[in-house]
């Protein structure tokens, strides 16, 4: 059954993870995600594990770092980063990794990868609905930025934490048989990175303890592209269910 829910709010990707998103009229949805997103990361040096990573969770200031394109193409990759200070490094330079590794104490490097790096998924889904319940719940009024979407949702019939009830359904934006499409296949457990001021990297740990409080810590989901195509603001959402994908 296919079951229009809302329309695009807004579209955002993340070109180097953990640093700050760009806002998006549209994208491609290919089937490692939004084009550019999270397709960079700073890689810990002398770290053995398994996530290697730099995140905001250890260097809040991460956040606050933005890419910019020597060009002005939104489809090319980033050429440079503007510091928190208003400086713009090479992407690949050693200077950005030396400010970088000076801020966190310890060496890092910049990577590419060609299909991204991911924690979860490759794409995350929340409603503009949930965000502003749990804002009501943290006693503040909060940034879409915080929770770090690809795509956000307006409801047609607005519900905080309708998402979860999609688990296991297929998101179409538009109801074409070829429109993109993602299944949903997990709800977004939080980190403390929701707490995060996306422009001052100020905490505010009252917003992670409202979602653990009224959700068991998930706010949005994840999910996996079942078609690719072309994403917009405004498209019209679809959620279909009782069907078997393979």
């Amino acid at each position: 059954m296919l079951t229009e829910i809302g329309n695009v709010e807004a579209l955002f990707r993340y070109p180097v993870k953990s640093m700050a998103g760009e806002a998006l009229e549209a994208a491609d949805l290919g089937w490692h995600g939004i084009d550019g997103d999270r397709r960079l990361a700073l890689r810990r040096v002398n770290e053995r594990s398994g996530f290697p990573w730099l995140t905001a969770s250890k260097l809040p200031d991460l956040v606050r770092f933005r890419t910019c394109r020597e060009n002005g193409v939104p489809s090319d990759p980033p050429s440079h980063i503007r510091t928190p200070e208003g400086k713009e490094l090479p992407v690949f330079g050693s200077e950005l990794a030396d400010e970088i590794g000076r801020r966190y104490g310890a060496p890092v490097e910049m990577m590419q990868w060609k299909h991204g790096i991911f924690d979860d998924a490759c794409i995350s889904v929340i409603a503009s609905d949930t965000v502003r319940e749990i804002g009501r719940l943290a006693g503040l009024s909060l940034d879409i930025r915080r929770f770090r979407p690809n795509i956000v949702v307006r409801l047609r019939q607005p519900t905080s934490f309708q998402e979860d009830g999609w688990l296991g359904g297929v998101l179409s934006f538009g109801e074409n048989d070829d429109s993109p499409a993602i299944t949903v296949t997990q709800r977004d457990l939080r980190c403390a990175m929701v707490n995060l001021d996306p422009d001052s990297a100020k905490p505010s740990p009252e917003v992670m303890k409202a979602i653990v409080r009224v959700n068991q810590n998930n706010a949005g989901v994840y999910g996996t592209v079942t078609r690719i195509g072309r994403l917009a603001v405004g498209q019209t959402l679809f959620l279909e269910t009782g069907k078997t994908h393979g």
